[in-house]
């Protein structure tokens, strides 16, 4: 199963001067991830960026559906085996980022 695991960037109470301890702990534990085979993909969106929405017919307009507008911060997609080992996964970017990580489960396609 793909999980998401993430965090608003409100929830990372850091110090400028603890920034780099964090950014090293937090890529110490993606590098874990992906020597483990449970890495899928991950990142942090860049805010200053604005999103955009495209429609059928290729119109891009600036803006965001209303109940997506504070979507930031930094996502993990792991594929692992249980919920168990998802939410150990989360604990371990908790650890490393200081603060609370979400945690979602993808449905199910055997096509990914």
């Amino acid at each position: 199963m793909k999980y998401l695991i993430s965090f608003p960037s409100s929830a990372m109470q850091v110090s400028e001067q603890d920034l780099p301890a964090v950014s090293d702990a937090a890529r110490a534990v993606v590098e874990q991830a992906k020597r483990a085979g449970v890495w899928v993909f991950g990142g942090g969106i860049d805010e200053s960026v604005p999103p955009v929405m495209v429609d059928g017919d290729g119109t891009v307009t600036q803006g965001t559906y209303p109940q997506t507008q504070q979507i930031e911060g930094g996502y993990t997609v792991l594929e692992v085996p249980s919920r168990e080992v998802a939410l150990e996964w989360a604990r371990k970017f908790a650890v490393a980022c200081r603060c609370a990580q979400e945690v979602r489960e993808f449905q199910y396609d055997p096509a990914s």
